[in-house]
């Protein structure tokens, strides 16, 4: 078990689903970092949420949240301020609510 030093910009594509905690694998060779592997799916929690307007729901109407990471991440309607949805990290697609 290491905890090593990882420069920011080497993280920047999984940064918005990084929590505190988390378990990561990272791939080295000679000290140099070749890779990282993060969970297939993280659990955030929803800090921002525009209200979700009964409209044209018979096309999975959609809207913008943002999480705890400042992540944006598009939900169906019923998602709000405090709920805690699952996001796929391979696409950035809101999975489920927890």
């Amino acid at each position: 078990y290491e905890q090593p030093a990882i420069n920011a910009g080497q993280l920047e594509e999984v940064i918005p689903y990084l929590t505190e905690n988390m378990v990561v694998k990272l791939s080295t060779y000679e000290g140099e970092l070749l890779d990282i592997e993060i969970p297939l799916t993280v659990d955030l929690e929803v800090t921002e949420a525009e209200p979700g307007f009964a409209g044209d729901t018979a096309q999975g109407a959609t809207k913008q949240v943002t999480v705890s990471t400042g992540l944006a991440v598009q939900t169906p309607l019923f998602v709000n301020i405090g709920d805690v949805i699952r996001i796929d990290t391979r696409t950035g697609a809101y999975m489920t609510r927890v």
